[in-house]
C-alpha cells in the first residue's frame, strides 16, 4: 500500500506510549501475562493452575485444530476418543513411564460425596484401584490397540485423539504451563520397525510445516538427547522455535517407542507368516503452548499481532459513526462490504470478517482491535463512502500508518493483502532466530554467552557434544541451559553438519547440537 495516500504520524522524540506495559525490554515475562489478558486471549481460573480459554483465544486454537486436522487426514489419520480415567495398574506396567509422569499425576480415589455432618461434604466410597486423570495416553490407548489389532492386516493402525490433560504443575503460566490443557496426540502401530520410524519422522515433518506456514513460527527439528526424552521412548524428535526473548520454546514432539508400550500392554500380532510379534509404535502431540509461542513470536508493545492462517478474523470493518444523518448509509455500506469480502477467499479459507458497529469511541475500538491482533482494520466514514474507498491499517505496521484504498481494488486483493502480511510475519522471526544463532567452540565463550542474562545475552548457541547426561546436567545447573535437540541435518545451521570437538570434555563430535535457555 506504499503508493497510496498514507497517514504516517512520527513521534515527537519522546518515549512513544504503548498499549501494554511493561515493554518487551522492561520485563518480558511480565509483558507476555499483560498481552494475554489484553488481547482478550484467556484469564486465570478460580481452580489452581487451570484458565479458562476465552472466545477470542479459543478461536486460535480451534482454526489450529482445523488446519491441523486436515493435515493428519491427509496422511491417513482417523480421529477416536479414549477415557480420561487411566487405572494405576496401566501406568506401572511401563517402569520408565510412570517413574517420568508419577510427579504429575492428580488421583481419582473417591467415586461419590457424602455429608460430613458439619454442613459440608466429603469424599466416601473409596474405589478399589485408584485412577489417574490422564497425563498422556500411550498406556489406556495401548491396552485397546491390543484389542484392536490380531493380523499384519490390521496394520498400520493409526490414529489421533484430540483431548484434554491434567500435568499438576507447580508453577504455571497461561498457555505455556497449566495443570490442565488441550492438546492432540497421535498414537500409531506399525509392523516394523522401519515403518515406526518413518511415522515418526512425517509427523514431526507435518509439525514444523504447520509451525512454519500457518503460524509464521520458524523452527528447528532434531532429536532430544537421552536426558530429555519422553519417558519410556526409543527416541524423541521436537520442533524448537525462538521466542523474542531468545528463549526456545519446544512446539512439538514427536516419539519412537519402539516395543516398550507394545510389550508392556501385550500389544502382538500375527506376521503373514503367523509368527506372533509385538507391534511398533509412535506417538506424537502438540497442544494449546502453540498459542503461547505464537504471541511470544509475534506480539509487540501494542498488544498481539495474528498471523492470518490461524487469525479468528482476517479484518474488522470501524464505521465512522460521528453524524447521524449519515449512520444509516454508512452502516449499510459496511455491511455489503463485509458481506463481498465474506465471499472472498483466502487460500483455502473463506475470509473471515468482523463488523464492529459498537456505539463506542472510534479510538477505544480502533486500540481493541489492535491489542488482539486483528491483521487489518478497516475504517470507513461518510468521505470514503462518497469516494466508494476505505482506509485500511495492518496490524504488522505502526498502528498510526494508514492507506486510502478503491473498495473494489481492496477485496480484489485481499488474498494477496492478507498473504503478504503472512510471510512478512514469518519472515521477519526467522531473521530474528537467524540474527540469535551464534557458532561457539570454546566453554569460556558459551558460559559468557549466556551469563548476560536479560542484559543483551543468549539465544541458540551451536556447540559440538560428546552427549555425556552428567555434563549436561552440570550445565543446566550452571545456566539453566539445555541442549534443545540434535537438529536434523540439511536445515542450513551454521557448523550444524561438521565434525569437530566438544569444547567442555574435548572430545569427539560427529555434529553441532542447539543449547539455549526455555520454557
Amino acid at each position: 500500500m506504499s503508493d497510496k495516500k498514507q497517514s504516517n504520524q512520527k513521534g515527537s522524540g519522546k518515549k512513544q506510549k504503548t498499549a501494554i506495559q511493561p515493554t518487551r525490554l522492561e520485563n518480558y515475562a511480565e509483558w507476555y501475562q499483560q498481552v494475554v489478558r489484553a488481547a482478550e486471549m484467556a484469564e486465570t481460573s478460580d481452580v489452581r493452575g487451570c484458565m479458562v480459554i476465552k472466545p477470542w483465544g479459543y478461536a486460535v486454537w480451534e482454526n489450529i485444530q482445523q488446519g491441523l486436522d486436515g493435515m493428519f487426514k491427509a496422511t491417513g489419520h482417523r480421529n477416536a476418543y479414549f477415557p480420561l480415567f487411566i487405572p494405576l495398574s496401566y501406568l506401572e506396567k511401563e517402569a520408565e513411564h510412570v517413574e517420568g509422569f508419577a510427579k504429575e499425576c492428580a488421583v481419582v480415589t473417591h467415586h461419590r460425596l457424602e455429608p460430613d455432618g458439619e454442613g459440608g461434604l466429603q469424599p466416601a466410597g473409596a474405589l478399589e484401584e485408584p485412577l489417574v486423570v490422564r497425563p498422556t495416553s500411550e498406556t489406556i490407548i495401548g491396552s485397546t490397540f491390543a484389542k484392536w489389532i490380531e493380523s499384519w492386516r490390521d496394520l498400520p493402525l493409526l490414529i489421533n485423539q484430540w483431548a484434554n490433560v491434567v500435568r499438576w504443575e507447580m508453577r504455571t503460566r497461561l498457555f505455556l504451563r497449566t495443570a490442565e490443557f488441550l492438546w492432540q496426540e497421535g498414537h500409531t502401530a506399525h509392523a516394523t520397525e522401519e515403518e515406526a520410524m518413518e511415522e515418526t519422522l512425517k509427523m514431526l515433518e507435518v509439525y514444523r510445516e504447520f509451525a512454519t506456514e500457518w503460524l509464521a513460527m520458524p523452527v528447528i527439528t532434531g532429536e532430544k538427547t537421552e536426558g530429555e526424552r519422553f519417558p519410556g521412548a526409543v527416541n524423541t524428535f521436537c520442533i524448537e522455535g525462538m521466542m523474542q526473548d531468545r528463549k526456545a520454546l519446544q512446539a512439538g514432539t514427536s516419539h519412537f517407542l519402539g516395543q516398550n508400550f507394545s510389550r508392556a500392554q501385550d500389544i502382538t500380532f500375527a506376521d503373514r507368516d503367523t509368527n506372533i510379534q509385538h507391534a511398533w509404535t509412535t506417538s506424537w502431540g502438540v497442544s494449546t503452548r502453540l498459542i503461547g509461542g505464537l504471541i511470544m513470536t509475534h506480539g509487540d508493545d501494542d498488544g498481539m499481532v495474528m498471523p492470518p492462517k490461524v487469525a479468528p478474523a482476517h479484518l474488522v470493518i470501524l464505521p465512522v459513526l460521528h453524524k447521524e444523518e449519515t449512520r444509516e448509509q454508512v452502516l449499510a455500506y459496511c455491511e455489503r462490504l463485509a458481506a463481498e469480502l465474506r465471499s472472498c477467499r483466502y487460500g483455502e479459507a473463506p475470509v473471515r470478517v468482523e463488523l464492529d458497529a459498537r456505539d463506542l469511541r472510534g479510538g477505544e475500538k480502533s486500540w481493541q482491535w489492535i491489542k488482539r491482533g486483528i491483521p487489518l482494520r478497516v475504517e470507513v466514514g461518510p468521505r470514503d463512502m462518497e469516494q466508494d474507498a476505505v482506509f485500511v491499517a495492518r496490524r504488522d505496521r505502526p498502528h498510526s500508518e494508514k492507506a486510502s484504498i478503491g473498495r473494489g481494488e481492496f477485496i480484489e486483493g485481499i488474498d494477496s493483502l492478507l498473504e503478504e502480511i503472512q510471510v512478512g510475519m514469518l519472515h521477519r522471526a526467522r531473521e530474528h532466530r537467524d540474527d540469535h544463532v551464534r557458532v561457539i567452540d570454546t566453554e569460556q565463550e558459551f558460559y559468557d554467552f549466556f551469563d548476560k542474562g536479560s542484559e543483551g545475552g543468549g539465544g541458540f548457541a551451536m556447540t559440538h557434544f560428546c552427549g555425556s547426561t552428567e555434563l549436561e546436567d552440570r550445565i543446566k545447573k550452571d545456566l539453566a541451559v539445555t541442549v534443545r535437540c540434535v537438529p536434523t541435518r540439511g536445515q542450513g545451521l551454521p557448523g550444524q553438519d561438521e565434525a569437530g570437538t566438544c569444547p567442555f570434555t574435548g572430545e569427539p563430535s560427529a555434529t553441532r547440537v542447539v543449547w539455549a535457555k526455555s520454557y
